[in-house]
């Protein structure tokens, strides 16, 4: 469960914003997502391995 303090004097749009952010950061609806439907653990483990190359590619580029 997420506790959000809300200052004194604070905007209510602004502790709610926090809210969105941390929730985001929860990955909890990811979660949700991914469990909505069974993925092969051979697809899964595909799919990383697909994503660690692209993250490598963006970091090898950003070196250069």
């Amino acid at each position: 469960m997420l506790i959000i303090p809300v200052k004194e004097g604070e905007n209510i749009d602004r502790a709610l914003k926090r809210y969105k952010r941390k929730y985001r950061n929860t990955k909890v609806l990811q979660e949700l997502r991914a469990n909505k439907q069974y993925t092969k653990k051979s697809i899964a483990k595909r799919e990383q391995l697909i994503k660690a190359k692209y993250k490598e590619v963006l970091a090898s580029r950003e070196n250069i």
